[in-house]
């Protein structure tokens, strides 16, 4: 039978594509990554790997196999998961991802608490794109994300945190800086930056501009937050932006000012979402139970769930 080792290395070159750097993941020789993948192949019977300079290609068949052994890990490392947790579920580590919007803004609320209370819980974090982040979730390369709900994925499970209500950003000799509180209606007409796409939020505020009647400017769209705060101080436009990202950012400028939305405002959610049936659901559960008492006494803009 193929050892789990050699699972993991085919796992690796096919995520690579290439002998060296998969080896180099591995912290093994790529002699001995790639003797192994040979015996692999030998206990198969199959040929899985077309070795041609200077990238290696899996193959259908190694394709096909590779998703097998993807499951077959993630089933391993959640069976090892399962027996470390013993009595303290929060003694572990956890592979977090985080969308770009949200990730430099919500963690330092409360990993602080969190590092003082279980210092045993360690957080490897890693910011990225909705598409890359559920693709890493699904192959069990994160654990867990903290992300925008909802998640159409039926193998995902979720637990809402808080919801998060988006004001209207304006460079500070706009118009709408001298309103207290801006109504819909106002932003008709307004050029709207707003993220690329490929962002939820992106997705969001283009609805909210057909909603509103707003112009979503094409032509200049921002890679961050920070991106677009500074070309709404250039006067290139308004945006919406979220109350996490206005407290931290925008809050004390004097350049850009935020408006709140009259009435009810448009707003996120953001939750937790990991693979049905994890080992460590009841790690997360507790984990977001912290979560929402730590933003309930630091942060009264956004209403916890």
């Amino acid at each position: 039978m193929p050892t789990v080792q050699q699972l993991r290395y085919l796992v690796a070159l096919a995520d690579t594509g290439h002998f060296r750097r998969a080896a180099e993941s591995c912290h093994v020789t790529q002699p001995t990554l790639s003797a192994q993948l040979r015996q692999l192949e030998r206990t198969l019977g199959v040929t899985l790997v077309e070795r041609t300079r200077p990238r290696a290609i899996l193959n259908p068949l190694g394709l096909e196999i590779t998703e097998r052994a993807r499951r077959v890990l993630r089933e391993i490392d959640e069976i090892r998961m399962q027996a470390s947790l013993g009595r303290d579920p929060l003694h572990v580590t956890i592979r977090v991802g985080v969308v770009q919007s949200l990730g430099s803004y919500l963690l330092p609320l409360f990993v602080p608490d969190l590092h003082e209370t279980h210092p045993d819980l360690k957080l490897y974090v890693r910011e990225g794109l909705p598409d890359y982040l559920l693709r890493s979730l699904h192959d069990g390369t994160l654990d867990l994300l903290f992300f925008p709900l909802p998640v159409p994925q039926a193998e995902f499970a979720s637990r809402p945190l808080f919801r998060e209500p988006l004001a209207v950003v304006a460079p500070a000799d706009h118009p709408i800086a001298a309103m207290d509180a801006v109504r819909a209606d106002q932003l008709r007409g307004e050029t709207v930056l707003s993220l690329e796409p490929g962002h939820k939020l992106y997705d969001q505020v283009r609805q909210l501009c057909e909603d509103y009647g707003a112009s979503l400017s094409h032509d200049y769209e921002g890679t961050s937050l920070d991106t677009l705060r500074q070309m709404v101080a250039m006067g290139m436009g308004v945006s919406l932006m979220p109350a996490l990202y206005i407290k931290s950012e925008v809050a004390h400028q004097d350049v850009v000012v935020a408006r709140p939305f009259s009435g009810k405002a448009p707003d996120r959610m953001i939750g937790m979402i990991w693979r049905r049936g994890a080992a460590r659901e009841k790690a997360f559960e507790a984990l977001a139970e912290l979560i929402i008492a730590c933003l309930m006494r630091r942060v009264p803009e956004v209403q916890t769930v």
